[in-house]
């Protein structure tokens, strides 16, 4: 899989996810399998530039490249603007927002909303592409509604802008991530467009993976909500995919180191209050592959501070009942 100038290691990225994809996730993900990896989104309106958080999101040291990074908006000169902005502080690859239902962005005709206005979508990918030296990709869905799909006629005026590859996500912004997502339409954008095409939505297992490759004809696959809590899921569909036959499901012991590596970096980036924030939906999301994960949820959600969240994820791991391998509970994963 190539964009632009860069070789992805492999067919397997990450898919952005507001809160979720921060710098400490991105890396663990790309170390445990994931050939490439795109932030967060972050805006395009000026007056968010400097705010704390969008200062954290321009921060990439020590991140494995290419850095990729996403911008949300709806003018064209402002998303211009933003495109630079990253690019002068590091971004390698900028992707376009276009597939995000959220209603806050919504409501701005950000995100998936831009799918109705066609007319806009070229002005506003064309002035991004001009804009930087980088490669741009974009990210949509099959359209706004089932009954307006556009992901052809989109994909066309993508790859006539100059975008150097496409994420479809198969579903409209009217299902969210409801319903079973439509491969057959990201097969038929692949056969629209010359462009590289990563196909996004479902893909939880090599199986999986292997069915939607097979369907779409994609050259690779974006992984969102089933790497939360699961970041070596990478690294299992990627076995999977190359035939291998080993079980890549971490012990309790690796997932203890995995579990801690990651707090880690969550308190250096975020500091001592704000990282047990963040750090407790995490845990929330790692626990569901241990026994008796709900109580470690509950405990750590309570601890404000990093030793304290430590100290706690320590003594749940001295546990005889995590000395067994671990198992993932598909029936808890309704993220």
């Amino acid at each position: 899989m190539q964009i632009g100038p860069y070789r992805l290691r492999n067919r397997l990225a990450l898919a952005p996810m507001a809160g979720v994809t921060d710098r400490p996730f991105r890396q663990l993900c790309k170390r445990l399998g994931a050939g490439y990896a795109v932030s967060e989104m972050t805006s395009a309106d000026e007056q968010l530039w400097y705010t704390e958080k969008s200062r954290r999101r321009r921060t990439h040291e020590g991140e494995t490249e290419p850095v990729a990074v996403q911008i949300a908006g709806t003018d064209p000169s402002r998303m211009a603007n933003a495109a630079r902005l990253n690019v002068e502080h590091g971004a390698q690859i900028i992707d376009i927002n276009m597939g995000c239902p959220a209603k806050k962005v919504c409501n701005v005709l950000a995100g998936s909303a831009l799918m109705r206005d066609e007319g806009l979508i070229g002005s506003i990918l064309s002035a991004v592409v001009a804009a930087v030296d980088v490669p741009v990709t974009l990210k949509m869905r099959t359209g706004w509604s089932r009954e307006t799909r556009n992901a052809i006629r989109v994909a066309r005026i993508a790859e006539d802008a100059g975008i150097a590859a496409l994420t479809v996500h198969g579903r409209t912004r009217e299902d969210f991530y409801n319903g079973a997502a439509e491969y057959d339409t990201i097969a038929e954008v692949k056969k629209s467009v010359s462009i590289p095409l990563i196909a996004n939505g479902d893909i939880d297992s090599a199986d999986k993976a292997r069915m939607v490759l097979d369907r779409t004809g994609a050259d690779a696959l974006m992984i969102g909500r089933a790497a939360q809590g699961r970041p070596w899921i990478f690294r299992e569909i990627g076995a999977g995919l190359d035939g291998e036959c080993g079980n890549d499901t971490p012990t309790a012991a690796e997932l203890r180191a995995i579990l801690l590596e990651h707090l880690d970096a969550l308190y250096s980036l975020y500091g001592g209050l704000a990282g047990c924030r963040v750090a407790r939906k995490h845990v929330g999301w790692y626990a569901r592959w241990l026994p008796d994960g709900e109580a470690l949820r509950r405990q750590v959600n309570a601890l404000e501070t990093p030793a304290d969240q430590i100290a706690a994820i320590e003594r749940f791991f001295q546990s005889p009942l995590t000395a067994v391998r671990i198992t993932w509970q598909p029936d808890l994963h309704a993220a």
